[in-house]
Protein backbone atom coordinates (compact mmCIF):
# COMPACT_ATOMS: atom_id res chain seq x y z
CA UNK A 1 0.00 0.00 0.00
CA UNK A 2 2.81 2.38 0.92
CA UNK A 3 4.80 1.49 -2.28
CA UNK A 4 1.04 2.17 -4.31
CA UNK A 5 0.86 5.52 -2.52
CA UNK A 6 4.44 6.49 -3.38
CA UNK A 7 3.89 5.93 -7.00
CA UNK A 8 0.72 8.12 -7.11
CA UNK A 9 2.44 10.94 -5.52
CA UNK A 10 6.24 11.11 -7.63
CA UNK A 11 4.08 9.83 -10.63
CA UNK A 12 2.76 13.28 -11.60
CA UNK A 13 5.84 15.17 -10.50
CA UNK A 14 7.57 13.08 -13.27
CA UNK A 15 5.25 13.99 -15.45
CA UNK A 16 4.77 17.72 -14.79
CA UNK A 17 8.75 18.09 -15.09
CA UNK A 18 8.68 16.01 -18.39
CA UNK A 19 5.74 18.23 -19.79
CA UNK A 20 7.44 21.85 -18.74
CA UNK A 21 10.53 20.58 -20.77
CA UNK A 22 8.94 20.89 -24.04
CA UNK A 23 4.79 21.36 -23.33
CA UNK A 24 2.56 20.52 -26.18
CA UNK A 25 -0.34 20.20 -24.47
CA UNK A 26 -0.73 16.52 -25.20
CA UNK A 27 0.16 16.00 -21.39
CA UNK A 28 -1.45 17.54 -18.50
CA UNK A 29 -0.93 17.06 -14.77
CA UNK A 30 -1.38 18.77 -11.07
CA UNK A 31 -0.75 17.79 -7.89
CA UNK A 32 -3.38 19.24 -4.99
CA UNK A 33 -2.18 18.95 -1.33
CA UNK A 34 -4.92 20.46 1.27
CA UNK A 35 -5.57 19.29 4.47
CA UNK A 36 -6.04 20.28 8.01
CA UNK A 37 -4.18 19.67 11.44
CA UNK A 38 -5.14 20.71 15.22
CA UNK A 39 -2.97 20.59 17.68
CA UNK A 40 -3.52 20.79 21.94
CA UNK A 41 -6.08 19.33 24.13
CA UNK A 42 -7.91 17.97 20.72
CA UNK A 43 -5.36 17.05 18.24
CA UNK A 44 -6.66 15.91 14.74
CA UNK A 45 -5.05 15.56 11.15
CA UNK A 46 -6.37 15.19 7.80
CA UNK A 47 -4.52 14.90 5.03
CA UNK A 48 -5.86 14.81 1.17
CA UNK A 49 -3.38 14.48 -1.93
CA UNK A 50 -4.99 14.30 -5.59
CA UNK A 51 -2.98 13.68 -8.30
CA UNK A 52 -3.99 14.10 -12.41
CA UNK A 53 -2.76 13.42 -15.63
CA UNK A 54 -4.12 13.73 -18.82
CA UNK A 55 -2.51 12.45 -21.63
CA UNK A 56 -3.76 13.17 -25.33
CA UNK A 57 -1.35 11.01 -28.08
CA UNK A 58 -4.19 11.69 -30.79
CA UNK A 59 -7.49 13.14 -31.64
CA UNK A 60 -8.32 9.29 -31.60
CA UNK A 61 -7.44 8.54 -27.58
CA UNK A 62 -7.37 10.29 -24.73
CA UNK A 63 -6.27 8.39 -21.40
CA UNK A 64 -6.85 9.75 -18.07
CA UNK A 65 -5.64 8.99 -14.37
CA UNK A 66 -6.77 10.52 -11.42
CA UNK A 67 -5.12 8.99 -8.42
CA UNK A 68 -6.32 10.63 -4.42
CA UNK A 69 -4.81 9.66 -1.00
CA UNK A 70 -7.06 10.44 2.05
CA UNK A 71 -5.52 10.41 5.72
CA UNK A 72 -7.15 10.70 9.10
CA UNK A 73 -5.77 10.68 12.77
CA UNK A 74 -7.49 11.63 16.27
CA UNK A 75 -5.52 11.70 18.95
CA UNK A 76 -2.11 10.31 17.28
CA UNK A 77 -4.55 7.56 16.49
CA UNK A 78 -5.21 6.33 12.85
CA UNK A 79 -8.87 6.51 11.91
CA UNK A 80 -9.04 6.57 8.08
CA UNK A 81 -6.65 6.14 4.84
CA UNK A 82 -8.09 5.61 1.35
CA UNK A 83 -6.58 5.30 -1.46
CA UNK A 84 -8.71 5.68 -5.16
CA UNK A 85 -7.08 5.33 -8.52
CA UNK A 86 -9.67 6.11 -11.37
CA UNK A 87 -8.65 5.35 -14.83
CA UNK A 88 -10.50 6.47 -18.11
CA UNK A 89 -9.84 5.61 -21.91
CA UNK A 90 -11.95 7.96 -24.25
CA UNK A 91 -12.20 6.66 -27.89
CA UNK A 92 -12.80 9.83 -30.37
CA UNK A 93 -12.82 12.11 -27.41
CA UNK A 94 -13.61 15.10 -29.60
CA UNK A 95 -17.14 13.97 -30.55
CA UNK A 96 -20.11 15.04 -28.63
CA UNK A 97 -20.48 11.64 -28.08
CA UNK A 98 -17.82 8.61 -27.63
CA UNK A 99 -17.19 5.31 -25.88
CA UNK A 100 -15.13 4.96 -23.12
CA UNK A 101 -13.07 2.06 -20.96
CA UNK A 102 -12.60 2.38 -17.07
CA UNK A 103 -10.68 0.79 -14.45
CA UNK A 104 -10.61 1.73 -10.76
CA UNK A 105 -9.17 0.37 -7.94
CA UNK A 106 -9.72 1.25 -4.43
CA UNK A 107 -9.06 0.87 -0.42
CA UNK A 108 -10.46 2.21 2.93
CA UNK A 109 -8.91 1.34 6.21
CA UNK A 110 -12.02 2.64 8.11
CA UNK A 111 -14.56 0.76 6.10
CA UNK A 112 -12.43 -2.32 6.11
CA UNK A 113 -12.66 -2.74 2.44
CA UNK A 114 -9.25 -4.68 1.63
CA UNK A 115 -9.24 -4.17 -2.50
CA UNK A 116 -12.26 -3.22 -4.61
CA UNK A 117 -11.92 -3.23 -8.59
CA UNK A 118 -14.29 -2.28 -11.19
CA UNK A 119 -13.95 -3.06 -14.69
CA UNK A 120 -16.32 -1.34 -17.47
CA UNK A 121 -17.08 0.51 -20.44
CA UNK A 122 -19.71 2.90 -20.81
CA UNK A 123 -19.91 6.80 -23.46
CA UNK A 124 -19.42 10.23 -22.31
CA UNK A 125 -21.15 13.37 -23.72
CA UNK A 126 -19.60 16.42 -24.18
CA UNK A 127 -22.31 19.07 -22.90
CA UNK A 128 -19.68 21.97 -23.73
CA UNK A 129 -16.04 22.52 -24.07
CA UNK A 130 -13.47 24.86 -24.93
CA UNK A 131 -10.08 25.38 -23.91
CA UNK A 132 -10.69 26.45 -20.29
CA UNK A 133 -14.12 25.67 -19.53
CA UNK A 134 -16.17 22.14 -19.73
CA UNK A 135 -19.18 20.02 -18.59
CA UNK A 136 -19.18 16.16 -19.39
CA UNK A 137 -21.79 13.65 -18.52
CA UNK A 138 -20.85 9.61 -18.72
CA UNK A 139 -22.93 6.60 -18.58
CA UNK A 140 -21.03 2.71 -17.99
CA UNK A 141 -21.39 -0.29 -16.74
CA UNK A 142 -18.91 -2.02 -14.55
CA UNK A 143 -18.32 -5.20 -13.03
CA UNK A 144 -17.66 -4.79 -8.96
CA UNK A 145 -15.20 -7.23 -7.11
CA UNK A 146 -14.82 -5.75 -2.87
CA UNK A 147 -13.24 -7.72 -0.89
CA UNK A 148 -13.45 -6.58 3.23
CA UNK A 149 -11.73 -7.48 6.51
CA UNK A 150 -14.62 -8.15 7.96
CA UNK A 151 -18.31 -10.56 7.67
CA UNK A 152 -21.00 -8.73 9.50
CA UNK A 153 -22.58 -6.18 7.31
CA UNK A 154 -25.34 -3.36 7.94
CA UNK A 155 -27.60 -5.01 5.94
CA UNK A 156 -27.75 -8.83 7.19
CA UNK A 157 -28.05 -10.31 3.71
CA UNK A 158 -24.43 -9.91 3.21
CA UNK A 159 -23.59 -11.24 6.46
CA UNK A 160 -20.88 -14.36 6.26
CA UNK A 161 -18.55 -13.76 3.22
CA UNK A 162 -15.75 -11.48 2.87
CA UNK A 163 -16.18 -10.48 -0.87
CA UNK A 164 -19.65 -8.59 -2.57
CA UNK A 165 -19.42 -8.80 -6.69
CA UNK A 166 -22.13 -7.25 -8.44
CA UNK A 167 -22.86 -5.68 -11.35
CA UNK A 168 -23.41 -1.66 -11.45
CA UNK A 169 -24.62 1.13 -13.51
CA UNK A 170 -22.39 4.44 -12.97
CA UNK A 171 -23.70 8.56 -13.67
CA UNK A 172 -21.00 10.70 -13.87
CA UNK A 173 -20.85 14.68 -14.30
CA UNK A 174 -17.60 16.55 -14.10
CA UNK A 175 -16.83 19.86 -14.97
CA UNK A 176 -13.87 22.96 -14.47
CA UNK A 177 -14.63 27.01 -14.96
CA UNK A 178 -12.62 29.89 -15.13
CA UNK A 179 -14.62 32.67 -13.65
CA UNK A 180 -14.26 36.64 -13.29
CA UNK A 181 -11.53 36.61 -15.59
CA UNK A 182 -10.12 33.46 -14.85
CA UNK A 183 -9.54 34.74 -10.97
CA UNK A 184 -11.46 31.84 -9.82
CA UNK A 185 -11.61 28.08 -11.01
CA UNK A 186 -14.63 25.62 -9.82
CA UNK A 187 -14.53 22.43 -10.68
CA UNK A 188 -16.83 19.01 -9.56
CA UNK A 189 -16.65 15.64 -10.01
CA UNK A 190 -19.43 13.32 -9.25
CA UNK A 191 -21.19 9.75 -9.44
CA UNK A 192 -24.08 7.82 -8.65
CA UNK A 193 -23.10 3.90 -8.79
CA UNK A 194 -26.51 1.53 -7.92
CA UNK A 195 -25.90 -1.98 -8.13
CA UNK A 196 -28.08 -3.70 -11.36
CA UNK A 197 -28.53 -6.67 -9.27
CA UNK A 198 -29.32 -5.69 -5.82
CA UNK A 199 -31.35 -2.55 -4.79
CA UNK A 200 -30.07 -1.74 -1.57
CA UNK A 201 -26.51 -2.29 -3.01
CA UNK A 202 -25.48 1.56 -4.04
CA UNK A 203 -23.06 4.24 -3.44
CA UNK A 204 -22.31 8.11 -4.70
CA UNK A 205 -19.62 10.68 -3.85
CA UNK A 206 -19.45 14.57 -4.81
CA UNK A 207 -16.03 16.21 -5.11
CA UNK A 208 -16.33 19.84 -5.27
CA UNK A 209 -12.87 21.98 -5.34
CA UNK A 210 -12.16 26.06 -5.44
CA UNK A 211 -8.95 27.69 -6.58
CA UNK A 212 -7.82 31.11 -6.77
CA UNK A 213 -4.60 31.26 -8.91
CA UNK A 214 -1.53 32.47 -7.47
CA UNK A 215 0.85 31.94 -10.19
CA UNK A 216 0.78 30.65 -13.48
CA UNK A 217 1.57 26.86 -11.96
CA UNK A 218 0.07 27.41 -8.37
CA UNK A 219 -3.05 27.87 -6.97
CA UNK A 220 -4.89 28.24 -3.73
CA UNK A 221 -7.23 24.99 -2.90
CA UNK A 222 -10.22 24.51 -1.32
CA UNK A 223 -11.75 21.37 -1.87
CA UNK A 224 -15.21 19.47 -0.22
CA UNK A 225 -15.76 15.44 -0.52
CA UNK A 226 -18.57 13.98 0.36
CA UNK A 227 -19.30 9.75 -0.16
CA UNK A 228 -21.45 7.92 1.22
CA UNK A 229 -21.76 4.10 1.52
CA UNK A 230 -25.09 2.02 1.48
CA UNK A 231 -23.60 -1.20 2.61
CA UNK A 232 -20.53 -1.23 5.48
CA UNK A 233 -19.51 -2.43 8.17
CA UNK A 234 -21.55 -2.99 10.86
CA UNK A 235 -22.07 -0.29 13.24
CA UNK A 236 -20.11 1.99 10.96
CA UNK A 237 -21.26 5.63 9.42
CA UNK A 238 -22.39 5.04 5.86
CA UNK A 239 -21.54 9.04 5.08
CA UNK A 240 -18.04 10.63 5.12
CA UNK A 241 -17.26 14.34 4.69
CA UNK A 242 -13.92 16.13 3.91
CA UNK A 243 -13.29 19.70 4.23
CA UNK A 244 -9.49 20.60 3.67
CA UNK A 245 -7.16 23.53 2.59
CA UNK A 246 -4.05 23.79 0.62
CA UNK A 247 -2.45 23.82 -2.90
CA UNK A 248 -2.18 22.73 -6.41
CA UNK A 249 0.48 22.81 -8.87
CA UNK A 250 0.06 21.94 -12.46
CA UNK A 251 2.08 21.74 -15.37
CA UNK A 252 -0.14 24.01 -17.45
Amino acid sequence: MKKALFFFLVFPLYLYAQSNEGDTLKLKSSLSLTGFMQGGNVQTLIFRTKADVRYRPSDQFAFRTTNSYVYQEFGKVKADEDILSLNFLNIGPNRKLSPLALAFFSSNFRREIDMRTLLGTGVTYQVFQNEQNWLKMALSSEYEFTRFNATTFNRAEYNGSQTINTLRATIWINGKYHLFDEKLILSHESFYQPSLEAGNNYRWQADFALELPISKYVNFKINYLHTFESIVIVNQHQQDRFLTFGLTVKSY
